[in-house]
């Protein structure tokens, strides 16, 4: 069984930076696609940015040119920099990995908070 855990949410200004992090407990990353997905309180979840196990990677409209996704495999880690944060990106981040290769499994984070407000 692997485990995900995010870090690096928390409070920030609108304008400001956040960077989190996804840890997981064995190597995986590079053999799966990982997304970051958020859930704003009565809103769904919805998938953020996206890394393949290739290293493409796609982002919801809403926050192209403003978050980059990138993978470190080395460190079994994916990250997540958010710049120029709205209080629109207010969410619960969830990190989420689907194995590719094998059979498929399917890992979810326990999430990490993010307020955009002043």
């Amino acid at each position: 069984q692997v485990q995900l855990v995010e870090f690096g949410g928390g409070l920030v200004q609108p304008g400001g930076s956040l960077r989190l992090s996804c840890a997981a407990s064995r190597s995986i990353f590079s053999i799966s696609d990982t997304g970051w997905y958020r859930q704003a309180p009565g809103k769904e979840r919805e998938l953020v940015a996206r890394i393949t196990s290739g290293g493409g990677t796609n982002y919801a409209d809403s926050v192209k040119g403003r978050f980059t996704i990138s993978r470190d495999n080395a460190k079994n880690t994916v990250y997540q920099q958010m710049n120029s944060l709205k209080p629109e990106d207010t969410a619960v981040y969830y990190c989420n990995a689907v194995t590719v290769v094998g059979h498929t499994r399917d890992y979810w984070g326990q999430g990490t908070q993010v307020t955009v407000s002043s």
